[in-house]
């Protein structure tokens, strides 16, 4: 089992940036992949980033350039750097952790971006 706990949420306004956090806890040897999701209002649930084990990168289009993903491995640890924030970036953030035979997700954190 992996354990996964958002931190970092929060008010900002357009233009502003925000930090998000996932420590991640239990057997994370097991995880090759990390991601971040997100899920607005009335809408689905959408990758928005992950990183694997390896350190490839990928990102949703509507994030490139303004949204950063990384990971510390020996802090059990993936970080999601936002900048230049706008309203249609507002929605609930989920980490998500990925092994070979499973997905452990976070209970989510709130981004709202609003003046």
């Amino acid at each position: 089992q992996v354990q996964l706990q958002e931190s970092g949420g929060g008010l900002v306004q357009p233009g502003g940036s925000l930090a998000l956090s996932c420590v991640a806890s239990g057997s994370t040897y097991a995880i090759n992949t990390y991601g971040w999701y997100r899920q607005a209002p009335g809408k689905q649930r959408e990758l928005v980033a992950a990183v694997t084990s390896g350190g490839t990168l990928t990102y949703a289009d509507s994030v490139k350039g303004r949204f950063t993903i990384s990971r510390d491995n020996a802090k059990y640890t993936v970080y999601l750097q936002m900048n230049s924030l706008k309203p249609e970036d507002t929605a609930v953030y989920y980490c998500n952790a990925k092994s070979v035979l499973r997905s452990y997700w976070g209970q989510g954190t709130q981004v709202t971006v609003a003046s």
